[in-house]
């Protein structure tokens, strides 16, 4: 039996929900008359909050369902009831002005992290208070809400993060000097409100651009540790879960100004009123976005390292593990060195010919009955006894039919190698875009990833299971060097004659020679190799990263007297070109071969 004041708190509670749904419309409109949204989540307790991943704040959002998430417990605690539409308003905001969507949002982060060197990981907590200003500004001043009265009723802090966040509001709103911020006397938070302010209003309409510049004003506040123990920001951190069950595309690529916006907004021309030629060679750096480089490294146009890409997506609150981030980093950087999907040519002639009769019988579909010729046999109609249907050919075409070429990839994985999960590894690159472009053609794939005759990992045979595919590409062994000579041997010795082609392919350095060593019965790698190239009837190429060429290396010579294609690479890098001819010679049109 439920007391009498837990009674009392769930009513309290419905009686809040609807006082603030009644309020939703006119949140909405805040923005426009045209926003829609569904209703906002309800959470009366704490299990309903957690459930929905709201654990800090009294409301958040989620992207990836366009959702609104309150929590009616927090919102009674915290003495905010009188801010209905405030507060829901606000969280719209975040859904159609800043960040608006995941990808955005993704943006964002990136630019931050180029302004928060040793303290990039903050980025998350930095895109929540830089959005929040912009929609705040815009509701106080545009829609006449009391935003200012919502701070006021949360309390202050000491803390001097904080203070330049609340003074920076003071000045956009014109509010009484010490009314929000409480009173300081630092002087350097002043000059950092003013800058604050004025990059507000300057990129409201830009805000993209303006993200960067807001991390590098805030970075000072955050070398002190202490700040990020502060209770009121957990508080407003409504935007710490908003990718979760979501996924952002186009943050592979760093983007052009990404890390020349990264500068203080002292040095920003725009905000500062100098010329170029007045903000000195300090200014030059930074505009530049050397300091960042030299902090991160990379440069416009380039490929984030697979660490920092996963880095961005947990600021979005979306949990992965390293592996599976890999796997998702090498799919969308591969996609634009992919074949074109192939086009389906029709036959010039198809035509239908009837070939027969066969009974009809109940559990076949209805409209295949042949109802004139069963009524010719029997006019009495009984099913599976006189009922017939037609049975139909078709007649050659002019094209001969098109089979795929399966693809066997083995791809070294030693030491010597880079740790995709980490690091740029242009072997797991190159391998995820021959092996995409194969299943594009209706290929199936065996990826084999090695480093030693016993530490290897392999997919289930030939797959088209894309995920387990590069499930296998993205691990990482990095140990001694030995090819697994036996997973060649037991592919090819029973493969069967009518069984489809297979076109092998190796990625490796000189450790490629180990393939020819004696297997653990004691066979020849020799006659192995040879074996596997006659049975796969696909052909076989080794891709290799040598010093020096490869006719003077007896034993790939040998190899190449067999039959096996040998590529030579100077650096990894290469890769990506050998990847896109190969993937376009096996697995292209054959107009673009």
């Amino acid at each position: 039996m439920v007391g009498g004041s837990g009674v009392k708190t769930a009513s309290q509670l419905t009686d809040l929900r609807e006082q603030w749904l009644a309020q939703w419309p006119a949140a909405l409109a805040c923005w426009s008359r045209f926003t829609k949204l569904k209703e906002p989540v309800w959470c009366f307790t704490d299990e309903d909050a957690k459930r929905e991943g709201l654990t800090q704040s009294f409301a958040m959002i989620r992207l990836d369902d366009h959702t609104v998430v309150v929590s009616l417990k927090q919102i009674q605690e915290s003495k905010v009831e009188a801010f209905a539409i405030e507060i829901l308003a606000h969280e719209i905001g975040h859904h159609v002005y800043a960040p608006a969507d995941l990808t955005d949002h993704g943006r964002m982060i990136a630019r931050m992290r180029w302004g928060l060197p040793t303290k990039e990981h903050l980025a998350g907590l930095v895109s929540n208070l830089y959005t929040d200003l912009l929609i705040n500004d815009r509701l106080q001043r545009s829609n006449g809400l009391k935003m200012a009265q919502v701070y006021l009723t949360l309390g202050g802090s000491a803390d001097r993060l904080w203070q330049l966040y609340m003074r920076i509001y003071e000045i956009l709103w014109s509010q009484q000097r010490y009314s929000l911020a409480g009173e300081f006397s630092d002087t350097q938070i002043e000059g950092d409100a003013q800058l604050g302010a004025r990059l507000i209003r300057h990129y409201a309409r830009d805000w993209l651009d303006g993200s960067g510049k807001f991390a590098a004003l805030c970075l000072p506040y955050l070398l002190d540790d202490k700040s990020m123990e502060a209770n009121w920001l957990k508080r407003w951190r409504d935007m710490e879960n908003t990718g979760q069950g979501g996924f952002p595309s186009g943050l592979v690529e760093i983007e052009g100004d990404e890390m020349s916006g990264a500068i203080h907004p002292a040095y920003d021309p725009e905000l500062s009123g100098l010329d170029e030629s007045e903000t000195g060679e300090e200014g030059k750096d930074r505009r530049d976005g050397s300091l960042a480089s030299s902090a991160q490294g990379g440069q416009p146009g380039q490929a984030r390292e697979p660490f920092q890409f996963g880095e961005i997506l947990r600021a979005l609150g979306i949990k992965l593990t390293d592996h599976e981030l890999a796997v998702r980093y090498y799919r969308e950087r591969a996609v634009p060195y992919l074949i074109p999907f192939p086009e389906e040519k029709k036959p010039q002639a198809t035509d239908p010919l009837p070939e027969g009769l066969e009974t009809w019988d109940i559990g076949m579909p209805l409209n295949e009955v042949d109802w004139l010729e069963s009524v010719t046999r029997s006019p009495r109609i009984v099913p599976g006894l006189t009922t017939v249907q037609r049975v139909w050919g078709e007649s050659p075409g002019h094209e001969p039919e098109r089979e795929p070429l399966d693809l066997d990839l083995y791809v070294d994985c030693s030491g010597s190698m880079p740790n995709p999960q980490h690091s740029t590894s242009f072997l797991t690159l190159a391998g995820t875009i021959i092996a995409l472009s194969a299943l594009r053609t209706g290929a199936r794939v065996q990826a084999t990833l090695w480093s030693g005759a016993r530490q290897f990992i392999t997919t289930n045979g030939f797959i088209r299971d894309e995920n387990e595919i590069l499930r296998i590409l993205t691990g990482y062994l990095g140990g001694a060097t030995a090819f697994p000579i036996h997973i060649l041997r037991d592919t090819f010795q029973d493969r069967k004659p009518e069984a489809r082609p297979v076109h092998i392919l190796h990625i490796s350095d000189d450790g490629i020679t180990t393939m020819f060593e004696k297997d653990e019965k004691g066979n020849s790698g020799w006659d192995i190799s040879e074996m596997a190239l006659k049975n796969a009837r696909g052909g076989g190429t080794m891709v290799l990263n040598l010093w020096q060429p490869w006719d003077k290396n007896a034993d790939l010579v040998r190899a190449h007297q067999q039959g096996w294609q040998i590529h030579v690479i100077k650096d990894w890098a290469d890769l990506l070109k050998f990847a896109r001819e190969f993937s376009q010679l096996k697995y292209g049109r054959s107009e673009e071969r």
